[in-house]
């Protein structure tokens, strides 16, 4: 069977003129998966990529997919940059003006939002003015600034095609349903690497240990947050915005095995759910063909092997992320952003061994805690509560 999965990806031909996708992020986990499809699809062309400080990839990534514009984040990466692809005629640029002139390029059909961080969020909205549909695999920028976000796409008639495992999993069981019948999001959850300890056994656990994911390949930063269950709460306030559903309507569910990637449960009991192998490419390949879907040389589900699937329900209290996140959508207002900000410096210091793994959750409700929230912010009132929240943990722990 995988012998004519792999003759058809190969022979097969695909009509009319290719899509266009520019790329923020490209040097990350879902960015480099990106270009490995585009490597594959014929009817895939690159026109831009951006990414942080990542000057060696970029530079391949350049000479391989030969885009027109490329932005790296600080202007000395741009002018390294510069001097490597001077014989290729591409663009440099940097900085946030870089990830605007990125996110708005005309050549460009979609947008796919692979960077990490609140940084997103402008380039986001830059890319919507502009009609580009919106391939989004940044968290945080429905997180912080969805009340924002999701009102301008309907606005614009621009479409917002999740790329996260979770999100695609649900979009895909939506597809043809009526969403006025959602009773339920079910959002499934691996457990990262310490599923089944309690709080006594976490407090020696290392950055390596925190790494060692059992069933999906990513980033550092997500990795830890799979292992605080910070990445579910933040899926959980993303879903709220992608599906229109209130938090209550929203169940996390521990499901080791990673099959099924999230369900949705309707009015009559009926639940329609994705599943598949713990493969990242999947989601992404699916957003940048919707409604199409492509052949994928990659592995199937055995379910004779497999056996069984479980499930249980999440330990809020020994993994208090998945507690705070629902705490601060329920509050909303700017509280979500002190949520995402904490925890990304608190998982930069984690990395840094400087505090300990307990210490992640502590750090995000202190900060929480401190915060006098505004309601329905805007996007500058959103970036200067993160500046507010990074100069607080600065004073707190001196970083």
């Amino acid at each position: 069977m995988t012998t004519n999965i792999e003759k058809k990806t190969e022979t097969t031909q695909y009509s009319g003129a290719p899509k266009r996708i520019a790329i923020l992020g490209s040097t990350g986990s879902i960015g480099t998966q990106t270009l490995e499809i585009v490597r594959k699809e014929r009817d895939l062309e690159v026109t831009a990529l951006a990414a942080g400080t990542n000057t060696a990839l970029m530079e391949r990534q350049i000479r391989e997919f030969r885009p027109r514009l490329a932005a790296m984040w600080s202007s000395e990466a741009a002018d390294d940059l510069r001097q490597r692809v001077a014989d290729l005629p591409v663009k440099v640029v940097c900085g946030m003006d870089g990830l605007l002139e990125t996110a708005a390029q005309e050549e460009a059909d979609v947008l796919v939002t692979a960077i990490v961080g609140m940084i997103g969020i402008r380039p986001t909205i830059e890319a919507i003015e502009h009609g580009k549909t919106i391939a989004l695999a940044n968290k945080e920028t429905l997180v912080t600034a969805g009340h924002i976000i999701m009102p301008l796409a309907a606005r614009r008639g621009v479409s917002i095609l999740p790329v996260d495992s979770e999100h695609s999993a649900i979009f895909q069981s939506l597809h043809g349903e009526n969403r006025s019948r959602v009773e339920k999001i079910l959002l499934t959850a691996s457990g990262g690497p310490f599923r089944g300890r309690k709080r006594e056994q976490l407090a020696d656990m290392t950055v390596e240990d925190a790494l060692k994911h059992p069933n999906w390949s990513m980033g550092k930063k997500v990795t830890i947050d799979s292992a605080t269950l910070v990445n579910k709460g933040l899926e959980v306030m993303e879903a709220r915005w992608l599906f229109d559903v209130g938090l209550e309507q929203i169940q996390v569910i521990v499901h080791p095995q990673s099959i099924i990637h999230s369900a949705v449960e309707f009015a009559d009991g009926g639940i329609m759910a994705q599943l598949g192998m713990p493969d990242m490419k999947l989601p992404i390949q699916y957003a940048l063909f919707y409604p199409d879907r492509r052949p994928m040389n990659t592995p199937r589900v055995d379910f004779f092997r497999l056996g069984q699937l479980t499930f249980e329900e999440p330990d809020t209290e020994t993994f208090r992320g998945l507690a705070l996140a629902y705490r601060a959508a329920r509050r909303g207002g700017t509280l979500p952003t002190v949520f995402n900000a904490a925890n990304e410096k608190a998982v930069a210091l984690f990395l840094q061994k400087k505090i300990s793994f307990l210490q992640i959750p502590e750090l995000i409700e202190a900060a929480m805690e401190n915060h006098r929230v505004t309601d329905d912010p805007t996007v500058e009132r959103i970036l200067e509560t993160e500046a507010e929240t990074y100069e607080y943990i600065k004073l707190k722990f001196g970083e």
